[in-house]
């Protein structure tokens, strides 16, 4: 059981049997009444946004997850494609259902799949993944200003900043959870 003031960005939660992802919350206190939080949750399993508003001291049930290391193998135009390490079973998860964690995920990365009533409905990435460099522009030499950044494209398809000495060719290190370079681990 979870209360909503241990809501997170990313929390699970079950409604009606059904499991949903926290897309937001916002705490609220009004005038004399109990703290209420309004939160937008988004269906595992439809991709249906609910706007719901729990009081602050609910007890919300969590789904019951059974979660599967699975190694990340491919896309293709629709969906993901997963490898169970132990039974070598493939599975298709569709890109809508993973959302923007697509752009985070190289190929052959060892990654927990959520499995709700024996379908795929997420995953969960590590914290941080390493990731090639194949677009932005060029870093000029003495370009040293702390704190500017500019554009770049990572072999996985997401788009970041990074600091204006790193090139094309560099593996750096990057946050899945915020999306931000982390640290060059390295040069070209």
């Amino acid at each position: 059981m979870i209360t909503p003031n241990q809501f997170r960005k990313g929390s699970k939660v079950e409604v009606n049997g059904e499991p949903f992802s926290v897309v937001e919350y916002l705490h609220v206190k009004m005038g004399r009444g109990g703290a209420n939080v309004r939160t937008k949750l988004k269906s595992l399993l439809s991709g249906n946004v609910l706007e719901v508003t729990f009081k602050s001291g609910e007890k919300i049930k969590q789904p019951d997850f059974e979660e599967k290391v699975m190694e990340y193998l491919y896309k293709d135009s629709d969906n993901c494609f997963f490898m169970d390490t132990q039974t070598y079973e493939q599975i298709a998860v569709e890109k809508e259902t993973l959302g923007e964690q697509v752009l985070f995920m190289p190929e052959n990365i060892q990654i927990k799949v959520l499995v709700f009533n024996n379908n795929p409905v997420g995953v969960e990435l590590p914290n941080f993944i390493d990731a090639a460099i194949i677009k932005t522009s060029p870093g000029l030499k003495g370009d040293t200003v702390g704190g500017a950044t500019k554009d770049a494209l990572l072999d996985t398809g997401a788009k970041i900043q990074v600091p204006l000495f790193i090139s094309e060719g560099d593996v750096v290190r990057v946050d899945t959870r915020q999306g931000i370079y982390m640290e060059r681990v390295r040069s070209s």
